[in-house]
């Protein structure tokens, strides 16, 4: 099926949001872990392999749509140096995605492309779950302390 070329490049500019999003937190579970944050780890492991799940139903709709996946034009990672940093760059991270898909869905509306839209709203509603999450781990930084925080999440 021939799709709307507009769409295509939407699609491509989320797919290339949840690559970036890979790898950033692949790379940050795997820091977790080496700190011996083992609940740290685990929690962005897991975001790592979504990401990379909602990256192939992008691809998958973009072939549909018969245009070619950019798996090539990758953004620069935002790696902290340390948990808080982490997390403020995953959450400006999700910021950025949610941005992105919103415009996504939108454009779906207008050129009557319910499919596409309903997997950018579906994977929305996860990248706003995560936000949540994020936003939920920093008031407990604020609130009980980094040093406490970290101790729970060893």
């Amino acid at each position: 099926m021939q799709g709307n070329n507009q769409i295509i490049v939407l699609l491509n500019k989320a797919l290339g949001c949840k690559l970036v999003a890979i790898n950033q937190y692949f790379l940050h579970a795997r820091m977790y872990r080496n700190w011996g944050l083992v609940q740290l780890d685990k929690a962005d492991y897991k975001q790592s392999i979504l990401k990379m799940k909602q990256a192939d139903k992008f691809i998958n709709r973009i072939l549909f749509l018969q245009g070619l996946p950019n798996l090539q034009d990758l953004g620069r990672l935002a790696i902290g140096e340390d948990t808080p940093e982490m997390l403020h760059l995953n959450m400006e991270l999700e910021l950025s995605i949610r941005v992105v898909l919103q415009t996504l869905i939108a454009e779906c509306e207008n050129s009557q492309d319910y499919i596409s839209r309903d997997i950018a709203a579906e994977i929305l509603e996860e990248v706003e779950e995560q936000i949540d999450w994020v936003e939920s781990q920093e008031y407990l930084i604020r609130h009980a302390g980094l040093d406490n925080y970290l101790q729970s999440q060893m």
